[in-house]
């Protein structure tokens, strides 16, 4: 028993000298998205800051699958802290209800080391559509059915349900075609290939602030402090809808608990820098700082509500 005491503290040493030392190498951090998109965005923005304490960090855009291709690559790393995801609502929230085959289960394989930021989807229409509120929107798709069309960032995501929920709450019909990411999506709309999107805040207020997009409505249920003079979707005339968005920091699970508190506070603190608070703000994203173990419980919340939004929908991707 004696030595069995021994060994255990050893190792909890062990464990804690290698949580000071971190990082001995540079951490990577997959992005399941293309670049210019919301989670894009929030991966450089956060990595900017935690450079400054960790040395360089590697980001790489492996695309795919709502997210999900990434996510799982990390989920089958070594929990070692240096492979990490930009998980959000599509590839740990929406993903692990929709894609059936998932090759790992977002609770258990996942360890969630905390929350970045929230932002809202945005309801953005094509100028030429001729709506300049989302009533005037759902009577006019209402009285063309079939004609309109929608981009998302792919099938399964928040960009893709949270339009079949807005469609489902109105009883409208408009076709979706689904994009590699938002940023594309976001860009077609602007071209005029798509008339509506309800996409990531981030990947439309440069489109929005220069005319080149028209904002009917945001998907939280308080507004953006980004553009407060855009109503809900829930008081614009749709009770009830509500979706966020969330990016956060995740690693594989079985992390040592010593490590995630380590890291938990260096991106704490990277999150909570004026300059990061500022540059996410400006491109829509509220700073949402905090605990590794709200994060988890969050996520819990997160997949039994989008099981549910999915079932109801009848929607599936494999």
């Amino acid at each position: 028993m004696r030595h069995l005491a021994t060994v255990a503290l050893s190792l909890l040493f062990a464990a804690e000298a290698a949580a000071q030392a971190y990082p001995a190498k540079p951490p990577r951090l997959l992005v399941g998205f293309v670049p210019g998109g919301g989670v894009d965005q929030t991966a450089r923005i956060t990595t900017a800051k935690l450079s400054e304490a960790w040395g360089p960090i590697t980001v790489e855009n492996k695309v795919g699958a709502g997210g999900t291709i990434a996510a799982d690559a990390v989920a089958k790393s070594a929990p070692d802290g240096y492979t990490f995801v930009l998980c959000n609502i599509g590839s740990h929230g929406v993903g692990p209800a929709l894609y059936k085959k998932i090759p790992y289960d977002a609770i258990r394989d996942v360890t969630y080391i905390g929350l970045i930021g929230t932002t809202p989807n945005v309801l953005a229409v094509h100028p030429s559509v001729p709506a300049n509120t989302v009533a005037e929107f759902i009577a006019y798709a209402r009285a063309n059915p079939g004609k309109l069309s929608y981009g998302s960032s792919g099938v399964g995501t928040s960009t893709h349900l949270g339009v079949e929920l807005f469609k489902s709450m109105t009883g409208i019909n408009i076709v979706h075609v689904p994009y590699k990411g938002g940023a594309a999506s976001s860009a077609d709309l602007v071209a005029g290939q798509v008339q509506l999107v309800i996409t990531n805040l981030p990947e439309q207020v440069a489109y929005i602030k220069s005319g080149r997009t028209r904002a009917l409505g945001v998907s939280t249920l308080k507004r953006s402090p980004q553009f407060p003079d855009v109503p809900t979707i829930a008081e614009a005339g749709v009770p009830g809808y509500e979706v966020t968005v969330w990016y956060g920091l995740c690693g594989p699970g079985g992390m040592a608990r010593s490590l995630v508190e380590r890291i938990n506070a260096d991106l704490n603190r990277a999150v909570s820098a004026p300059e990061t608070v500022k540059r996410l703000s400006d491109a829509g994203i509220e700073a949402a700082p905090g605990t590794s173990e709200f994060f988890t419980e969050f996520a819990r919340v997160e997949n039994a509500k989008w099981a549910k939004v999915v079932k109801d929908a009848g929607v599936t991707a494999d």
